[in-house]
């Protein structure tokens, strides 16, 4: 089936959908070629009918929330990136907890939990990203995680049957969930918060974006931290120690401020940032013995 067929049948659904979407419009890294189709779904139903018809006629798919964590492929991506973020980002108070569809980005909860009064997601309120994304990596900074906030996650499965699971049934770990471990879907999420002190909460929200913007190079376009931190060490360190800072192939460039990002200065390519990161891992690993595996996500073609 070829882009425009599959253009057809999506179209025909009533989805929204986009062909030749070049990706770099929908990374926070600013890199990647086009996918061929990209869908965009507004309700849950239209995320179990974009899957499910990928399922059933065997289409390569990929979803996607932000884009906060991808590097993707200057080739772009054959098949369909079905994409959960604005529009399936509804949130709703039931009492101390918040039910939310997958797509509402972390930012935006947070701030809703201020105004609330609720207290328990001011370490989520920087992370750029999707509950969605969120709860598949397991999220977390400052002290925070957010298997420590799940209560229930609504998912679905390879079979196309939607899970209620229990947040303590969500095998989460570090950058990881029950959600990698056997390919579901994440389509809503409710969490356990407490009532609080709005301007507790504000000043604690407010001290913690403080140190985000001083010491993570948000000035420029990254996917965030590159690599995961590895057993009894930080990667920032290692890779500073190793003197690294600074080091560039092309507009890719191992970040002066934070040297656990590697980020784009304008016009990175995926090779750029591919030769970058493979040097980086050399260097740390010749030096310390430390192997540096990456967070960002690599997809592709």
């Amino acid at each position: 089936m070829n882009k425009k067929e599959l253009y057809g049948l999506f179209k025909d659904l009533g989805i929204e959908v986009l062909l030749d979407e070049p990706m770099k419009e929908h990374t926070s890294f600013r890199i990647g070629g086009p996918v061929d189709i990209m869908l965009i779904p507004k309700t849950m139903d239209e995320v179990v009918k974009s899957i499910g018809l990928c399922r059933d006629k065997g289409i390569e798919y990929f979803i996607m929330g932000n884009g906060s964590n991808l590097l993707v492929k200057d080739t772009g991506i054959r098949g369909v990136v079905i994409k959960i973020s604005n529009g399936f980002d509804s949130i709703e108070r039931r009492g101390d907890r918040l039910y939310c569809e997958s797509g509402v980005l972390l930012s935006a909860l947070a701030k809703y939990a201020l105004e609330e009064s609720l207290t328990g997601l001011e370490f989520a309120s920087g992370i750029p990203g999707t509950i969605g994304g969120a709860i598949t990596m397991n999220a977390g900074a400052y002290g925070g995680e957010m298997k420590d906030i799940v209560s229930k996650v609504i998912a679905l499965n390879r079979d196309n049957k939607i899970l209620d699971i229990d947040g303590e049934d969500m095998n989460f770990r570090y950058r990881g969930s029950r959600v990698i471990d056997e390919g579901l879907v994440v389509l809503g999420v409710e969490l356990k918060l407490r009532k609080g002190d709005p301007s507790v909460i504000r000043e604690t929200m407010e001290n913690l974006d403080y140190r985000r913007t001083s010491k993570q190079p948000l000035e420029f376009a990254s996917g965030g931290s590159t690599f995961k931190r590895p057993t009894g060490y930080y990667a920032g360190k290692l890779i500073d120690d190793a003197g690294l800072r600074g080091l560039r192939h092309g507009d890719a460039q191992v970040s002066e401020k934070h040297c656990g990002f590697i980020v784009n200065r304008g016009e990175a390519t995926f090779e750029d940032v591919m030769n970058l990161i493979k040097t980086v891992q050399k260097i740390v690993r010749d030096k310390f013995g430390v192997s540096l595996e990456t967070e960002i996500r690599i997809v592709g073609d």
